[in-house]
């Protein structure tokens, strides 16, 4: 290595690289609640017949039955009538994970639709054609007949061969699902004579993680039926990308499926026919930022179905849900369950039974169940007018202030209760309203007079509920009664109680004793109007109700309401990427006094999903005087008496909206992937909204969590980090070769890992060359163009790190190499020196015996000619059986290779040194100087430093230089293998299941891996040799193609396909094979070749 300073430039990036692996690693490990409530049921499975003629007859069909009672199996299939729904378990899952989704949805169809103001919100932002088209329902028109397939709880997550086979069954399980409803609509009609039942046409495919694929696969299938699936729900499923990019064939297969899709919704070139898949729709849901599995960005459909057939939400932004969870708990958590059944029961027309024909009800009905309404109530703010939401909602709206003045939805009947009652009107002088108790009056806002100087906004914050608890109007200017018949209808009163959206609301004060105070409770409920949408009102009123008083029992807790015209400049905060990397060290604090802005926007300029930050907020005051003995423990007490606690609102484009109630001190991350290719302008900004009481004084302390931005690093770029870990070892091989080539020193892997980091001009022409090259080509290419500084600084940061593995597993291989072969020469030489007087006949007729065996034609052949048994061995295995056993067997080789080498390197390094020390023994008399040379020659024996191109090179040199370069070609095939084991894990789950063979594309890009390692080292010159056009004839030998390699797994790794690496490292290796052959050829003719030798090798 490059002396010491480069001893200190590997040392910093092993250090760096293993800090974020381990924090990361500690991080990801510690178990985090997630909140979620338990899901109980009473399952019985019935199996579903299988004809003999399946092929695929270890899989199984299953009909879920929900009660405690025994049933008859025969007759409960005979009797279906409901509407089919096929579930699809992922990764390792189980066809018993149907249960928390089939009991909620059997309790949903007994019990009836959701509360009738869970469907005022969901009315509130619809246009004048979506209300017509969006009922409430009253009672759901059939039940949900759940079947489920038994997929033996393989790891389709990876192999490509392994999600095939599943596919081809999903299609077969639907056909039978439809087919089960005719056999038993005859049986029906053999008993009954008539039947009257309208027979399912479709099925309803619920996948979870790689189940949801498979039933995206299952719809371009080109066995599936017209019609057979039209709507498709994922949860926690991966869309873009596979979880694990390693495989070849996993990854064709993604991108085959994909494509489909998008082809399937383009009309074709007579546009005449709609498109294939112009009546399905998909909704997904991801997990967000506990789902450690499947990212958000992964289950996101943009750029496979377009806005106006599905959408992705996410747990954390759904109604009555607000979480975020793990990737198996979102299977049983029972605020997501009991939502997605009533969302499916919705969509069965009352009228048929049968889903809604029209693909538009369809992805209004998901839209209207799941998503908030929180993100359209803040359209008016900028930060929020680039976040991605459903375009389905917006599509139609063109005068949303319009509609919400003359159609917003009234309270409704059942829950009204009139003004007459209230005691007496307060008017509101101060731009701040509190509510403190349901005390039964009617404030009044002069909108004109307090939305004045900028303060044209208005938000409110309550725990109250809307309608039954407060309602709020606005009101036009004061007419004369003569006048009154000529208002137009937009400025008359309007009631906006409906345009309040519900929010989770964190743990509710205890009350101490009956009639005590108590701490201010948790806001459920929040309003924001814009200027748009008060104007041509001069008035506001918030009406409290009344308290209900109950005899014998203490009143309620506190009831609260906030309200306030605001300036949202006054409250707005930016944060520049420098305010927040520095922050790690002194956090950025924000004095917020009293009468502050009640709504905060803090908006980060780098993504939250890459730097999470802590917020901390402090009560500073509350108006309370303080004394010098007053504790602070005592003045946060009274604070929370008078002060709501704060809620912060988190969101961007990528991961869309978090609800972190009660925030005091918390680490706010969002579940966005930014510093992708395909990520848009925009991606990388976070806007959180903080909510605080502006009666209270607060410090906003901000500091990024290095631990956490650790965790959140590793979790988004580990695949990445593998990618780019072969095109570090294929630059350091450019080096060896180079050296080779030069018939130079040749460094050993980890001292050309070094010579490449060092800066300016090799870091910059090993990474920042081909970024630049890639957003160059983005840039003529594609319309989607990633924010450039956090492109560069990430990337480079996955480069270094992917560097600190490679030197951790240069080392780590290198240790078990020289001890094994120290241990393997001690050894020997203390054998040979016992073997010397050896007296037993049975020993010496042993080794006898050995040595006879060795002298055999068989065995010498198999010694002089290993690449042939080597290639018996590997390319049977990989085209059979396993990629990553052949490779197995290949790694051996290189490790038996690479082992004899040392052993030769070392042996002979030991011989030197005792001719040295007999050499001294015998000139005892001669002076020290002798000496001091002897011991500096035996340490140039064992690791020479010579690098001059004309230095004679001895035994023990190129015993070692041949030991390096073999040493680089193994750890090149052991990430090679890597890529392959966890498909490995997938095969053995299925040993003695009739595995078919691996995939062509797979077969053959090990075989052309195998080659490489054959006849790619030692990387003679006379390999490969190429005359490039402008280089005067110069030869370009295998380093300029190591170069090449290097630059595409790096741009395979930024194009989130680090598969592809093995595509550039097979190439390599059937150049090498026939550039051997044509060498071979061109020697046994007598040509005259013009080559290097390296001096003794």
């Amino acid at each position: 290595m490059g002396g010491f300073g480069g001893t200190c430039r590997v040392a910093a990036v092993l250090v760096f690289s293993s800090w974020v692996a381990l924090t990361a690693l500690n991080r990801l490990v510690r178990p985090v609640p997630n909140g979620c409530v338990m899901t109980y049921m009473y399952p019985t499975y019935i199996p579903i017949s299988t004809p003999k003629n399946v092929s695929s007859d270890r899989y199984g069909l299953f009909l879920y039955h929900e009660g405690w009672k025994q049933i008859d199996f025969d007759e409960h299939v005979r009797n279906l009538n409901g509407v089919p729904v096929l579930f699809i378990p992922g990764n390792g899952g189980s066809y018993k994970q149907v249960r928390s989704l089939a009991a909620e949805s059997f309790r949903a169809y007994q019990n009836g639709p959701l509360e009738p103001t869970f469907y005022r919100e969901a009315s509130s932002t619809l246009s004048v054609n979506e209300l017509e088209d969006f009922s409430i329902p009253s009672r759901y028109g059939r039940m949900l007949d759940w079947f489920a397939v038994d997929l033996e709880g393989e790891h389709s997550a990876m192999d490509g061969r392994i999600l095939e086979e599943h596919t081809e069954y999903v299609v077969y399980a639907i056909h039978r699902v439809l087919d089960q409803y005719k056999e038993s609509h005859l049986v029906r009609s053999k008993d009954r004579v008539q039947s009257s039942d309208n027979l399912p046409s479709s099925v309803i495919l619920v996948g979870h993680s790689m189940g949801g694929f498979v039933a995206r696969a299952a719809v371009v299938h080109p066995g599936l039926r017209k019609s057979a699936v039209e709507i498709i729900l994922t949860l926690s499923t991966p869309h873009q990308y596979p979880p694990i990019a390693l495989q070849p064939s996993l990854g064709q297969f993604f991108s085959h499926v994909n494509e489909e899709w998008r082809n399937g919704y383009k009309t074709g070139v007579s546009h005449t026919s709609s498109p294939k898949l112009s009546n399905v729709v998909v909704v997904s849901i991801s997990g967000g930022i506990r789902d450690y599995q499947v990212r958000s960005r992964l289950a996101s459909l943009d750029g496979i179905v377009p806005s106006t057939h599905g959408f992705m939400v996410g747990s954390s932004s759904m109604k009555n849900v607000w979480l975020s969870m793990e990737h198996q708990s979102i299977l049983w958590c029972n605020q997501l369950v009991v939502q997605v059944a009533h969302t499916l029961l919705s969509m069965v027309d009352p009228l048929n039974g049968q889903p809604f024909l029209s693909s538009r009800k369809r992805v209004l009905v998901f839209a209207k169940m799941l998503q908030s309404a929180v993100p359209q109530s803040l359209s008016w703010m900028s930060p929020v007018s680039s976040v991605k939401s459903s375009n389905f909602i917006s599509s139609g709206n063109k005068d949303a202030n319009e509609l919400q003045q003359k159609d917003s939805p009234s309270c409704p009947p059942s829950v009204q209760w009139t003004s007459d009652g209230l005691e007496k009107d307060l008017h509101i002088q101060s731009n701040s309203v509190t509510v403190l108790a349901m005390d039964g009056k009617r404030r009044w806002l002069d909108i004109k007079k307090l939305g004045s100087n900028g303060r044209g906004h208005f938000v409110f914050v309550t725990n109250l509920a809307p309608c039954s608890g407060v309602r709020i109007h606005l009101w036009p200017e004061k007419h004369h009664p003569s006048e009154q018949n000529e208002v137009p209808a937009s400025k008359k009163i309007v009631e906006v109680t409906s345009k309040m959206v519900q929010i989770p609301a964190g743990p509710a004060p205890k009350q101490v004793e009956p009639g005590s105070q108590t701490e201010q409770p948790p806001p459920t409920a929040f309003l924001l109007l814009s200027p748009e949408e008060m104007s041509g009102f001069r008035f506001m009123t918030i009406s409290v109700a009344p308290r209900l008083t109950i005899s014998g029992r203490p009143p309620p807790a506190a009831s609260m309401a906030v309200g306030q015209f605001f300036n949202p400049e006054e409250g707005t905060s930016a944060l520049s990427a420098i305010r927040i990397v520095g922050s790690s060290y002194v956090p950025e604090v924000i004095f917020l006094k009293e009468d502050h802005a009640l709504a905060l926007n803090l908006s980060f300029s780098v993504s939250l999903g890459l730097l999470p930050v802590i917020l901390s907020l402090r009560t500073a005051g509350c108006g309370v005087k303080t004394t010098g003995d007053q504790m602070e423990a005592e003045k946060n007490k009274l604070c929370k008496l008078r002060c709501f606690p704060p809620i912060a609102l988190t969101w961007d484009s990528a991961s869309g909206l978090h609800i972190i109630p009660n925030i005091y001190s918390e680490t706010i991350v969002v579940d966005s992937s930014p510093a992708f290719w395909d990520s848009h302008q925009g991606t990388e900004r976070t806007t959180v909204l903080v909510l605080a009481d502006p009666h209270c004084s607060y410090e906003v302390s901000l500091r990024v969590s290095l631990s956490a931005a650790a965790s959140r690093f590793f979790l988004l770029y580990s695949s990445q980090i593998l990618g780019f870990m072969v095109a570090v070892i294929f630059f350091g091989l450019m080096r060896q070769s180079s050296a080779w080539e030069h018939d130079s020193s040749v460094p050993s892997l980890l001292s050309a890992i070094e010579s490449n980091l060092r800066l300016p001009s090799a870091f910059m022409f090993l990474c920042f060359m081909p970024v630049l090259l890639f957003l160059a080509f983005l840039f003529f290419t594609s319309e989607q163009h990633p924010p450039f500084g956090t492109f560069l600084s990430v990337t480079t940061m996955c480069y270094i790190v992917a560097n600190g593995f490679s030197i951790l597993l240069v080392l780590s291989s290198k240790l078990i190499l020289y001890v094994t072969a120290i241990l393997h020469v001690f050894i020997k030489r203390r054998w040979q020196s016992w073997e010397d007087g050896i007296q037993s006949t049975i020993i010496r007729q042993f080794l006898t015996f050995s040595f006879s065996f060795q002298s055999l034609k068989i065995v010498q052949m198999i010694k002089n000619n290993p690449s042939i048994i080597v290639a018996l061995a590997t390319i049977p295995l990989v085209c059979f059986v396993h990629p990553a056993i052949g490779f197995g067997v290949l790694l051996l080789s290189h490790a038996f290779h690479a082992h004899s080498i040392l052993c030769s390197f070392l042996a002979a390094s030991f011989r030197s040194i005792t001719l040295k020390k007999d050499l001294y023994k015998s000139n005892m008399g001669d002076n020290l100087i002798l000496l001091s040379e002897s011991k500096q020659n035996g340490l140039e024996q064992l690791l020479p430093i010579d690098d001059s191109p004309t230095s004679v090179k001895s035994f023990t040199d190129s015993q070692l230089e041949v030991f390096d370069c073999r040493h680089g070609i193994m750890i090149l095939h052991l990430l090679a293998t890597l890529m392959f084991a966890p498909s490995l894990v997938a095969w053995l789950q299925r040993i003695g299941m009739g595995q078919k063979f691996p995939w062509f594309v797979d077969s053959a890009l090990c075989v052309g891996t195998i080659l490489h390692g054959l006849f790619g080292s030692p990387p003679n010159v006379s390999c490969i040799s190429l005359k490039l056009p402008g280089r005067r004839g110069r030869d370009v030998g295998l380093s300029f193609l190591y170069l090449v390699a290097g630059y595409f797994s790096f741009v395979s790794s930024m194009a989130l396909a680090p598969y592809r690496v093995l595509y550039a490292l097979a190439i390599i290796g059937f150049i090498c094979f026939v550039s051997r052959i044509i060498e071979t050829r061109g020697t046994v003719r007598g040509d005259v070749i013009s080559r290097k030798h390296r001096k003794h090798s």
